[in-house]
């Protein structure tokens, strides 16, 4: 599952990082992905984790803008917008908006689990 540019094994590799920091000593830096030569085939060699967030989070509200113009436009009765479009458009962004929440759980989930782990 594609959401907004992070799919499914890019969360579950966040949180194995996330867990593997939660067990490391304090002041232990971690290995970087160039100096263990543990790229994953197709990844960037570094990937900002706030920066794909944002631009997910940015996506999903792109999608939102756009379904609320498309439903004003066809609301003023621009010839140019038809109703399936809107509708369409809707529920594009009611997707996009309801797997945001659904991986924000997840990562909430992660959060608590690392939390909880004994040091």
């Amino acid at each position: 599952m594609n959401v907004g540019g992070i799919d499914r094994n890019q969360i579950l590799a966040m949180m194995e990082q996330l867990k593997a920091a939660a067990q490391r000593p304090a002041g232990v830096a971690a290995p970087t992905a160039e100096a263990t030569g543990a790229l994953a085939p197709g990844a960037s060699a570094k990937v900002d984790f706030s920066d794909a967030l944002k631009s997910s989070l940015q996506k999903v509200s792109d999608s939102q803008l756009q379904a609320d113009e498309l439903g004003k436009a066809f609301t003023l009765g621009d010839d140019r917008v038809n109703l399936s479009d809107v509708m369409i458009s809707m529920q594009k962004a009611s997707i996009n908006f309801q797997a945001t929440v659904q991986v924000r759980n997840k990562l909430v989930a992660a959060y608590h689990e690392i939390m909880n782990m004994q040091v």
